[in-house]
Formats: structure tokens, C-alpha cells, sequence
């Protein structure tokens, strides 16, 4: 008998330090799973590493792990990504846009009617109120559904991860806002499934970005702010969370405020200055297109300079060179009493919850707008604490996802899985 056990003892530890020599010596295997984040403005896609537990953040188009999440359609193909952006000013009424605000949604007329005055490119719903984009190709017009914008955006995602796996992608995790129903949730599969991909699971993300940091691990309950500014909305979740197990207690934002609106007070500045040093207002569509490229890059390069310089030729106004100093004070005086209406939702949620400023443990920071040092500096100041800022916001929810996609795939170390719990709760809008 005691032979047997030695025996046995010894098949189990031989088979402990195979197991240890092959994760230290051995090539860890790919990814099974990748995770992608589906954002209004912006997309990625990455991969959980077994062994190291290390995420990657693919390189999509140029060096770029983020592209936005733009499709144009042509007389010569699809465009995706900075390929449809760089074509936009030419090509405005077909160059698709902000499609996951209308992805499985219904609009009544009213809100179509107010919707379109944001847009170039042609809203119709049919008689549910589902809205389709209208482009129109080498005099033929058709109608695009938001999932089929989704699925153009993903499969230039998945060709990515293919050419670092050198094998065809398969399955993935995806990402939704916390307060996508169940219709917005399913034409987000959708997307996936027109890409022939296995939508293995969405992700809320709040809960994502969450993760991202290990805040899952968590074995005692843990309140935790997150704060998602993006380029066009403001998502604010207050989430409980304790040995993986996530429960939403409290959601608020504002769906007209974001980087886009930051851009357009510094566009209106300098419509103000071109007009008064020119006689002539702005008026072409080609010039306003150029200069609001260059707003966009102005306000990015304002996260880490004190002052940058704006230049473009206005071929309208008889090729003349603008030029204009914009510093980050000025910037951000201009955003003043936008930057002040962060603050509103996070009071809301504090508010309902009935918890105190000290009584949240961690703040999360999500979407590129959140880079601005004046919302981190309100942020902190108004909480007491300073936000986890160490994983770069826009990758945070893409970099959870990712670590949600890995645990699906069974990849090592092993690690606590996210399981969200229902909540019943409404976001509340405040404007």
C-alpha cells in the first residue's frame, strides 16, 4: 500500500514541475480569445498572455492602437479607421460616424429630426423607428445599418489580431455601456456575428475598465467611481465589487457633453478670430473640415504642452495662412463651465447611494477626454483622492475586456472572472 502512494506522490509532483518547467521554459500558448472594445468614437482589440498575464494592445493601422470608429464608403471600397478620416472633408455625406448611438435603438421622429442636425450623412428609421444611414455610391443609393458599420470596424480589428496570432480569429469578449438594453446589446452581437466571429460574452464597461486595474480581486467590498468621458459622452457608474462579483449601484451622465464639445468651443474661438482678422466669415465646407482636424490635434497635444500652435492655409480665403497661438489656460478657460459639469453626475451618484466622497475606495478615469489635466485635477480635488491614471484611459476598458477574454480561454495564471450581477438601476441624464 505505502508503495502505491509512492507512486502515486511521485506521478503528482512529476507532474507539478512539468507543469512548472513548461510555463517557465516553454512558449506560452495564443490567445484563444481576444477582447474588443466597439467605442463610439474609438475601437481596439487585445490579447490576454498566458504565463506573464500581461495584456497587449494591438497596433491597428499605422502604429495606432485605437482607430476611430469611422467607415466611409467610396467609389473604390470601404474605409475604416484614419483611412476614413483622412477622405471625410471630401467625402462628408458618406462617411459614417457615431454609429454605436443608434445601434439597436429606436427614435421616434422628433428625436431622428434632432439627431440629424449633428450629421452630414443622411438618418432614416423604418416604421419601428430603426435607424439606417443613407449613402449614395456611384449614383446608387443604400441604406446602412449601425451593426453593419460595427462589423466593418470589427473585421479591420480581427485582421489585426490575425496578423499577430498568424491565425484567424474566432472568438471574442466585447464591450457595452452599463445601460445598453437588451435589443442594444443583441446588434452588438450581431456586429460580431456579421464579422463571423463568437460572441462569447459582453462585458459592461465600467466593469471592463475595472478590471483593467485587477480591482476584480478584490476580496473585500470595495466602492469604486468610474468616470468615463469620452468624445461625446459622459458616463459616470458606481460600482460595489468583492471577490469578482460586480454589482452596479448607481448610474448618471450626460450624452452632450464629451471632447467633441471641448473641440467646438475652441472651433467657435477661432471662427471668432479668422472672422475678425479676415473681414470674411469661414463658410467652406473643406477649410472648416481642415481647421477642426487641427482643433482635434491641438486639444490632444495640450494634455502635455502649455501652449501649441495652430496652422492651416484657408484655400477659401484666397489661400491665406491662419496661424494662432492656443495655450492650455486659455483652452481651458474656454471650457470652463463644460469641465464644471463633470462634477454633476458624480454628485448624483453619491447623492443616491448616500455615500461620501471618502467613502469610495477607487476612481477609474476611461476615454481619451479624461487625459485633459483639468478634469484629473477637478476629479481628484473634488473626491479627495487621485484616480488610478497609470493605464492610459482609452485603453482601459479594452485592457479589462482583454483580461475577461483571456480567463474564457482558459489561459494562465488564472484568475477570478468578472460576474456582474443584475441591477435594476437607470442611468440618471443631467445636461
Amino acid at each position: 500500500m505505502s508503495s502505491s502512494f509512492i507512486i502515486i506522490g511521485t506521478s503528482i509532483l512529476a507532474l507539478l514541475l512539468a507543469g512548472y518547467f513548461a510555463q517557465k521554459y516553454l512558449p506560452p500558448p495564443p490567445p484563444k480569445v481576444v477582447g474588443i472594445d466597439l467605442g463610439t468614437t474609438y475601437s481596439c482589440i487585445g490579447m490576454y498572455h498566458a504565463v506573464s498575464g500581461n495584456v497587449t494592445i494591438l497596433e491597428t493601422q499605422d502604429g495606432h492602437k485605437c482607430i476611430p470608429s469611422v467607415v466611409a464608403f467610396t467609389e473604390d471600397g470601404v474605409l475604416v479607421g484614419y483611412k476614413a478620416v483622412a477622405q471625410a472633408e471630401h467625402n462628408p455625406f458618406n462617411t459614417l460616424y457615431d454609429a454605436k448611438r443608434f445601434i439597436g435603438k429606436k427614435f421616434t421622429d422628433e428625436e431622428l429630426k434632432e439627431a440629424q442636425k449633428q450629421y452630414a450623412f443622411k438618418l432614416q428609421a423604418d416604421p419601428l423607428g430603426m435607424v439606417t444611414f443613407l449613402i449614395e455610391v456611384n449614383g446608387t443609393q443604400n441604406a446602412v445599418a449601425p451593426e453593419e458599420v460595427g462589423y466593418y470596424i470589427i473585421s479591420e480589428l480581427a485582421r489585426a489580431a490575425e496578423r499577430n496570432l498568424s491565425a484567424r480569429v474566432k472568438r471574442v469578449v466585447m464591450s457595452v455601456p452599463a445601460e445598453f438594453d437588451d435589443m442594444q446589446r443583441n446588434y452588438t452581437i450581431k456586429s460580431g456575428s456579421l464579422a463571423d466571429l463568437d460572441v462569447l460574452r459582453l462585458i459592461n464597461e465600467p466593469t471592463a475598465a475595472a478590471m483593467a486595474y485587477g480591482l476584480h480581486k478584490k476580496t473585500s467590498p470595495h466602492n469604486i467611481l468610474v468616470v468615463d468621458l469620452g468624445g461625446g459622452t459622459l458616463d459616470v457608474s458606481l460600482l460595489n465589487v468583492q471577490g469578482g462579483m460586480f454589482l452596479t449601484q448607481a448610474m448618471a451622465g450626460n450624452n452632450h457633453l464629451g471632447g467633441q464639445d471641448f473641440n467646438q468651443r475652441l472651433m467657435n474661438h477661432l471662427l471668432g478670430v479668422i472672422s475678425s482678422r479676415y473681414g470674411l466669415s469661414l463658410k467652406d465646407k473643406e477649410d472648416i473640415q481642415g481647421l477642426r482636424l487641427k482643433v482635434e490635434e491641438a486639444k490632444l497635444n495640450l494634455t502635455s504642452q502649455q501652449e501649441v500652435l495652430i496652422s492651416l492655409t484657408l484655400h477659401s480665403l484666397d489661400n491665406v495662412v491662419f496661424s494662432e497661438k492656443i495655450s492650455r489656460t486659455q483652452f481651458e478657460k474656454l471650457n470652463a463651465d463644460l469641465f464644471e459639469k463633470v462634477l454633476i453626475p458624480i454628485n448624483r451618484v453619491l447623492e443616491s447611494t448616500e455615500l461620501l466622497p471618502e467613502d469610495v475606495d477607487e476612481i477609474v478615469l476611461v476615454g481619451g477626454s479624461t487625459r485633459i489635466p483639468k478634469v484629473i485635477e477637478m476629479v481628484s480635488e473634488h473626491m479627495g483622492k487621485r484616480p488610478n491614471t497609470h493605464i492610459d484611459p482609452e485603453l482601459a476598458v479594452v485592457t479589462g475586456v482583454s483580461v475577461q477574454a483571456g480567463i474564457l480561454g482558459g489561459m494562465w495564471p488564472l484568475t477570478v472572472s468578472a460576474v456582474e450581477l443584475p441591477s435594476r438601476v437607470k442611468k440618471m441624464r443631467v445636461h
